[in-house]
């Protein structure tokens, strides 16, 4: 006969900023407002720290308390690179992404004819306009030889 033991799942060990951060998330905004002006009364530079970071958390302006988001891009980071279990549309997936991939490479390729070309064209256009600009300064020149007047220099 087997026994079975129920086991706890196991839970990270959090330091004392993650666990006072939670704490403060689960009673709201008006306990970091409330924490950060005692900051400015108490100690100002604890205050201001405070501020800065409830500004770069995004919990200053947030219309709801950040443990409502929970890290959103962190639970659905990377699960368009796992497999579904779904094998036909893991092949699909496959074989779209391998598809779009090609497409981008015929993108990227074609873009970099593009470019080619508009160089190729403004590099003509300036050889033609360089051309042209020898013919004329070599049509002057014979022009001042054949006149009358010696020239000056």
């Amino acid at each position: 006969m087997t026994s079975f033991t129920p086991t706890a799942p196991h839970t990270p060990v959090q330091g004392w900023f993650s666990r006072s951060e939670a704490w403060l998330d689960s009673k709201g905004k008006g306990a970091w407002i409330a924490v950060m002006v005692l900051g400015f009364v108490f100690f100002w530079p604890v205050g201001l720290a405070l501020l800065f970071y409830m500004i770069w958390s995004k919990r200053m302006f947030s219309k709801f308390s950040c443990s409502h988001k929970s890290k959103t891009w962190a639970r659905h980071g990377f699960s368009a690179m796992k497999p579904s279990g779904n094998s036909a549309f893991d092949a699909y997936k496959a074989d779209t992404l391998r598809r779009l991939e090609q497409e981008q490479h015929d993108f990227e390729a074609f873009l970099e004819r593009l470019r080619d070309a508009k160089d190729k064209a403004e590099f003509d256009q300036f050889m033609d306009d360089r051309a042209r600009t020898a013919d004329h300064g070599d049509d002057a020149e014979d022009e001042d030889e054949t006149s009358s007047e010696p020239k000056r220099r």
